[in-house]
């Protein structure tokens, strides 16, 4: 059997990177980490192929040597997937979708042929044994969670790394959280379930031996939803695995209460890690309250993040405009609550509610919902009726994007972190590519961008007084370039300095 393992292509957003991946001479950030890990799930005798869209092309000789196309897609990749699909049956090949976007909206998609949905560990083997008996069904589906202590590695092995910057593991699935416009627990539950320290340090090791050293994204929702198991095995294993090794920098995603446990953030930096994104939202605690986030209220949400850069890690913050309790200050108040905390890679979206939601329920009993959400975080659509009005909150949002990724603004916040941030030590080994994308970035920012005088005040500023710093301040530098290209993709024109150059 031959299985073809199709990843659509992204669009161009916030987290595509793709304007910041050209100058390390990169194709897209990480590899599919679902696919490569149903590969695995998959009869050792069977041929599989991986064809990232975002990476390469699909050709004809690709779908005749196919018998069966495997599509997994997030919402974002939704037309993108509906044209993979087309294609694929227009060629006679059978397709079989899983993912968060088929397992939310399978009912969209008429020309799949089989649907194996939810999580692979519990529903791909009932798929499996029916379609070795010649009577597979449609729709494979649970609403039970697998012990993911019995997952397999992912195969890397079909993936070309050479055309990535990072790749993504996971440790943990479910959230013990329940935030109102979060679908993570309707598709993952609340109660975390973790891999043994054993099998990430096993998939550690089969990464290095491949030569990876660089980022690895940890994908858990919450990587500190399991605290416990966290201190005791996994954190001190990695930290075992880290002496003598050169470059791989972890980075994942956790919630802001990491700020309260000392040991913890101390585990996580000895181990690796310099980069969190944390779901901040908002800065008004009615808000907080009205969408369920407890975890970010009653505390001083500013020197939390502060105690995490002052620890050794940068902090990527997830911003939302558009609650009903967001008074019409917020737009201002987002701006100062950013600017002054130094967070660099702001994520701000407009409220949206996924299927599966408490949000989405909620709003569909109040007849507020309009069209499917586009899953894109910052291209200023929303699936709501906001109570502000949605002229109100888009031209409010669209300022908010102005002002943030403006020169002026962005190179400040860099500064104003580089200044609380302690990096960790991790030894890097220099790549030539890196070397190059320092000289590109002289050239496109330096000498052609509309940000070259901030640029060069970053530029001389951290050589001379943080020069430990200073390769991180040019990879800030880059990503502010990326980050500008899609806001003007957005708002429909140049993002330049508030009141001038």
């Amino acid at each position: 059997m031959n299985i073809l393992m199709l990843y659509p292509e992204f669009p161009d957003t916030f987290w595509s990177f793709k304007h910041a991946l050209r100058f390390i001479r990169k194709k897209a950030g990480a590899p599919p980490l679902g696919l490569l890990t149903v590969a695995a799930m998959l009869p050792t005798g069977w041929e599989k192929r991986l064809v990232d869209l975002n990476v390469s092309g699909l050709t004809q000789k690709d779908l005749a040597w196919a018998d069966f196309a495997f599509i997994s897609a997030m919402i974002v990749q939704r037309d993108a997937a509906q044209e993979l699909i087309t294609r694929c049956k227009k060629a006679g090949v059978k397709v079989v979708a899983g993912g968060p976007l088929f397992t939310m909206q399978w009912e969209e998609f008429p020309e799949v042929d089989h649907f194996v949905l939810n999580e692979a560990e519990l529903t791909l083997p009932h798929f499996l044994a029916d379609l070795a008996s010649g009577r597979a069904q449609r729709i494979y589906t649970t609403a039970e969670y697998p012990d993911i202590r019995q997952t397999p590695p992912p195969l890397w092995q079909l993936a070309q790394l050479k055309h990535y910057d990072t790749v993504s593991l996971q440790f943990s699935r479910g959230c013990p959280f329940d935030c109102e416009f979060c679908n993570v627990t309707a598709l993952l539950g609340h109660r975390p379930r973790t891999k043994s320290a054993a099998q990430i340090v096993h998939e550690l090791d089969s990464l290095y031996a491949l030569g990876w050293r660089k980022n690895i994204f940890f994908v858990d929702d919450n990587f500190i939803g399991n605290k416990k198991e966290l201190k005791a095995e996994v954190l001190p294993a990695l930290i075992e695995w880290r002496k003598g090794k050169v470059g791989v920098p972890f980075s994942t995603e956790v919630s802001i209460n990491l700020a309260d446990d000392p040991l913890l953030l101390d585990l996580m930096v000895r181990a690796g890690f310099d980069t969190v994104f944390v779901g901040i939202e908002t800065p008004n605690e009615d808000s907080l309250t009205e969408c369920g986030k407890g975890q970010n209220k009653r505390r001083d949400l500013l020197e939390s993040v502060r105690q995490l850069q002052r620890a050794g890690l940068q902090v990527q913050g997830g911003f939302i405009v558009g609650f009903d309790s967001d008074p019409p200050s917020i737009f201002q108040q987002q701006i100062n609550f950013i600017q002054n905390s130094g967070i660099v890679t702001a994520m701000i979206g407009l409220l949206q509610a996924p299927l599966g939601t408490h949000l989405h329920a909620r709003l569909e009993k109040e007849g507020r919902l309009v069209n499917n959400m586009s899953g894109d975080n910052v291209d200023g659509s929303t699936n709501i009726v906001p109570k502000m009005g949605l002229d109100v909150l888009r031209f409010g949002y669209r300022k908010v994007l102005e002002y943030l990724y403006a020169p002026k603004q962005y190179y400040a916040r860099v500064t104003t972190f580089l200044n609380e941030y302690q990096p960790p030590k991790i030894r890097m080994r220099l790549e030539f590519e890196y070397v190059m994308a320092f000289f590109r970035s002289i050239y496109y920012l330096g000498i052609r961008g509309v940000e070259r005088v901030y640029y060069w005040r970053l530029f001389f500023w951290a050589l001379l007084r943080k020069p430990r710093l200073f390769p991180l301040a040019i990879t800030l530098s880059i990503y502010g370039f990326h980050f500008r290209r899609v806001v003007e993709l957005h708002v429909g024109k140049p993002v330049l300095t508030q009141g001038g150059q």
